[in-house]
């Protein structure tokens, strides 16, 4: 179960980095229009802010309800995923207090010395000696713990998650940055190398 959800955590974060990924990849920059200003005052900004989303927002709503802030941000994709990881945790919660209950009662019956009432025993653990009922209830005990663990970590994932698409909507990276790797010659010194060119702007 550990291996399980293991691979849940793992996915989530996969899911994340290929949404970023995605992001970066598909935001562009519409044409300016043409403004008449003065070139010498002309600021040329990279980043433009895009009216109209508040990552603020995005990030309270998936705190408040998983999923909400993928909503806002137009993720919608992401919803199952979270209610998945989420879902599959909460799966393991209810199954282990179910198992834990019925062995910690099994182990009570079997060491009360009283047979009148092994009849309460559910009949998977009535062949068992207590000692293994024992162990098993706190297995069992261990993953309702665990179960809790990752819950918490998929609820925080998923705040996460949203809180980084929401600032990753809020600005808009223009075609004109752009960078490259030139090789360079020199005569003086005899010697070659690699430069980095940054373009910002036009």
């Amino acid at each position: 179960m550990k291996a399980f959800l293991l691979f849940i955590i793992l996915f989530m974060c996969c899911s994340f980095l290929y949404a970023q990924e995605t992001d970066s990849s598909k935001i562009t920059n519409p044409a300016p229009t043409p403004v008449s200003v003065d070139s010498s005052k002309q600021s040329k900004d990279t980043t433009k802010k895009v009216t109209g989303h508040n990552p603020r927002i995005a990030t309270f709503r998936s705190a408040v309800l998983p999923g909400w802030g993928q909503a806002y941000n137009k993720k919608y994709w992401k919803i199952p995923v979270v209610w998945g990881a989420l879902g599959t945790c909460v799966g393991f919660f209810v199954y282990n207090r179910s198992e834990y209950i019925a062995s910690r009662n099994a182990y009570r019956y079997k060491v009360d010395n009283d047979p009148s009432n092994d009849y309460l025993i559910k009949p998977k653990f009535q062949p068992v000696d207590a000692e293994a009922v024992r162990q098993y209830r706190n297995g069992v005990r261990q993953n309702i713990d665990y179960s809790v663990l990752f819950f918490m970590v998929c609820w925080g994932l998923n705040v996460v998650d949203a809180t980084v698409d929401g600032h990753l909507k809020e600005f808009n990276v223009t075609e004109n940055l752009s960078m490259r790797i030139n090789p360079t010659y020199v005569p003086q010194t005899k010697q070659t190398g690699v430069s980095l060119v940054m373009r910002l702007g036009r």
